[in-house]
């Protein structure tokens, strides 16, 4: 069973908390007033602190309490907003003894307050406010949990993750760098010349990826529909056919799969489709698009992530998709049986799911995957692992396809866009035998699409990533860099202990 010492401990906080809320109520003052008054953030007092203090006027900063420390007839705190942290005089004499009394009796650690006061210099040289007046504005029920016990554990962090976040500043400061990803992500496309769209999430055929997707119900339409396990890509596409020539899309994304430190089942990708180019083309864009996130969000080149070492500046060298598993296996994936296939895996101790020859394709790559430090385009893959690519010219059993490969893993895909109608339809006939024959993965047919092909679109390059490549270039999991993971609801993790 679980130690619950430091749930007991909580409540009986609590049971405390509840009382002075009662008292203080009863005593006239509001708990959680809707108003405030604030005339700064706490960091613009600090940065102009000494214009602050000769004007010795009385001003409002608002906050969260940190740290409340009673020393007779002065209470020494400190008080914390978004921008900075500030250390609190209350005083007896300056605050009126009722106020004053109020004050220690009902203020907690971790209770919002507003405070009015002037700024000066303590005799140990601390910047600090003098409070002259002081508002209650939201009452906390629990303390914040460092005041008594700490966030024990992973789950405890991620069920919690406001109380991460506010413990953990560095992981505040992620959040902020993540965001600033996105930003330059957009900002690289828009100056490019691609114009920003938004596509279904909800779909009755899913398209663009090989996974496993979400089903839920329509009840409007009495329809069963699937959340979309790519970001938009057969949509993006049809704008292709509308006219547009290029457009891009960041958004959610979800797949009902199995959790890993590199992958959830919900997270954000984004993809751009861009009219008259290839995928040499877009190997180049999405090169310079990796360099520019680098070097604007982190300031730099060289990573490491999962004990590789890689620098992202320069041209990436370019790998055979077939080359590179004969090198590692000795499989010749165009020309081996699915039997030769399984042998071989087997060998090498890898488990692999269906005997198809698609999957049992990809297994073998991933297998070579893994040893690969990056970055590196990895091209010329199998027609047959690439259901929505152009063939080559030159080699029909192969693609205008590139994926990039940083830390051992895929952390971007691209190509050459199949426009052909004719071509598409038979592979996706293909994909349904797949998906006849109980292969959960394969790609789900989406005919109306077929159609927009017979239309016509014109040569096309698409490509998308996701956020997989901010967790690798801060080398951490994927689930890490998430603000809220999905949790299993803690009633469950009991009845599993129980067991």
């Amino acid at each position: 069973m679980a130690d619950n010492s430091a749930e007991k401990n909580s409540d009986s906080e609590r049971d405390e908390r509840v009382k002075k809320l009662e008292a203080l109520t009863s005593a006239g003052l509001v708990a959680y007033p809707a108003k405030v008054e604030r005339d700064y953030e706490i960091a613009a007092v600090l940065s102009d602190f000494a214009k602050h203090e000769k004007a010795a006027k009385d001003f409002n900063i608002v906050g969260r309490l940190r740290a409340k420390r009673e020393h007779g007839n002065l209470v020494f705190a400190n008080l914390e907003d978004a921008s900075g942290s500030m250390q609190l005089v209350v005083s007896k004499k300056d605050l009126g003894a009722d106020s004053f009394k109020n004050f220690i009796k009902f203020i907690d650690v971790a209770d919002f307050i507003q405070v009015s006061g002037h700024c000066f210099v303590t005799a140990r040289g601390e910047q600090s406010l003098m409070v002259v007046d002081w508002k209650l504005l939201t009452k906390a029920l629990l303390p914040i949990p460092d005041a008594w016990y700490g966030l024990k554990n992973e789950d405890e962090r991620l069920r919690k993750r406001y109380l991460d976040l506010l413990l953990n500043p560095e992981l505040k400061e992620l959040f902020r760098q993540k965001s600033r990803f996105w930003e330059v992500t957009r900002e690289f496309m828009k100056s490019h010349g691609f114009f920003e769209v938004e596509t279904p999430t909800l779909e009755t055929t899913t398209g663009g990826a090989e996974a496993n997707p979400f089903q839920t119900h329509h009840n409007d339409f009495d329809l069963d529909v699937f959340m979309r396990i790519s970001v938009g890509e057969l949509w993006q596409k049809r704008l292709m056919a509308a006219g547009y020539e290029r457009v891009f899309e960041i958004g959610r994304v979800y797949r009902n799969e199995g959790s890993s430190p590199d992958h959830l089942q919900e997270f954000t990708n984004m993809e751009f489709y861009w009219a008259y180019a290839d995928y040499e083309m877009g190997m180049k864009l999405a090169q310079e698009l990796y360099q520019d996130i680098a070097q604007k969000v982190f300031g730099k080149t060289k990573f490491s992530t999962k004990g590789f070492e890689y620098d992202l500046a320069g041209e990436w060298p370019r790998l055979d998709y077939r080359s590179e598993v004969i090198k590692q296996t000795g499989v010749d994936v165009i020309k081996a049986t699915e039997k030769e296939m399984m042998a071989v895996l087997e060998k090498l101790k890898v488990k692999y799911e269906g005997d198809n020859k698609e999957r049992l394709t990809d297994t073998l790559w991933k297998y070579c995957r893994k040893n690969i430090a990056g970055p590196v385009f990895l091209i010329n893959h199998p027609k047959l692992v690439s259901p929505l690519s152009k063939a080559k010219t030159d080699d029909p059993e192969l693609t205008e396809r590139f994926q990039i490969i940083i830390a051992g893993s895929e952390i971007g895909n691209g190509f050459s866009e199949l426009n052909d109608p004719v071509d598409q339809r038979q592979r996706f006939e293909e994909q349904q035998t797949l998906i006849d024959r109980g292969d959960k993965e394969a790609m789900m047919p989406d005919w109306e699409f077929v159609e927009m092909l017979e239309h016509g679109i014109p040569p096309t390059c698409g490509f998308g990533f996701g956020e997989r490549l901010f967790a690798f270039l801060v080398d951490k999991p994927v689930r890490e860099v998430t603000l809220f993971p999905l949790m299993r609801p803690k009633a469950d993790d009991l009845k599993k202990e129980d067991k």
